[in-house]
């Protein structure tokens, strides 16, 4: 099985004043269609470095990333803005959503970016609200939503696009214990659906959701497990 995210020998280095900081040494990596993957590190680990890399917002300062069959480290900006709007479903800490539109336009979004016409558009947004649980909030702007509604939003539009992976930045960091439970199952139902996830969380209890985690420092990879108690699960059921 060819991987849908494959980096070989990733380095990112930063300039700052005359030093030169290497965020990322050598990583190597790949990550399998339909895996369910937890990226962590302390600070200074590289983990938002790579995370940055993994949803095509930087380029590597040398080695290859391959997305979904296409060499993405050579690409200029404006391809890979294409690149992020076809094969990438961001789901954020802080939502991002447009604070003045309703829940269906923050879906409809990409979906005009990617050039569906109105009716189309329509029914993909709506459908997909339907698929995260918020059919009867559509008309609702963020201000009228609870956090957790808010967050459904956020992955509703990720996923409306059909992309290759699902990229999520600490998806839980705003959210209450009980709200941070209800979205990580609705990961785990979005998984099931075939989708492959990528979490970023400095969160132990968040990490312990996916089904292999990965864990960074100093700019490589220290430790790349699968996770046993989850896989043993998924097997018996």
């Amino acid at each position: 099985m060819q991987p849908i995210i494959s980096l070989k020998n990733i380095e990112r280095s930063f300039s700052i004043g005359a030093e030169e900081v290497k965020a990322l040494r050598g990583v190597d990596l790949n990550i399998n269609k339909n895996e369910y993957v937890a990226l962590m590190g302390p600070s200074g680990s590289g983990k938002s470095t790579l995370m940055n890399l993994l949803g095509c917002l930087d380029t590597p300062t040398s080695g290859q990333y391959i997305l979904n069959g296409t060499d993405v480290s050579v690409l200029n900006d404006n391809e890979l803005a294409q690149i992020r709007n076809k094969e990438i479903g961001f789901i954020f800490q802080t939502f991002n959503l447009l604070p003045k539109s309703t829940a269906l336009d923050n879906v409809i979004l990409p979906l005009i970016y990617a050039g569906l016409g109105k009716v189309e558009r329509e029914q993909k947004a709506l459908k997909t609200l339907e698929d995260v649980g918020l059919a009867n909030r559509v008309k609702h702007k963020p201000n009228e939503l609870s956090g957790g509604q808010r967050q459904r939003v956020a992955v509703a539009r990720a996923l409306v696009n059909n992309p290759a992976i699902i990229l999520a930045d600490e998806p839980t960091g705003n959210l209450d214990s009980k709200t941070s439970v209800e979205i990580m199952g609705l990961f785990e139902e979005i998984h099931k659906k075939g989708n492959t996830i990528i979490v970023v969380t400095h969160e132990e209890d968040i990490a312990r959701h996916a089904h292999r985690i990965i864990r960074l420092k100093d700019g490589v990879i220290e430790s790349d497990e699968i996770n046993k108690q989850i896989v043993q699960v998924s097997e018996r059921i």
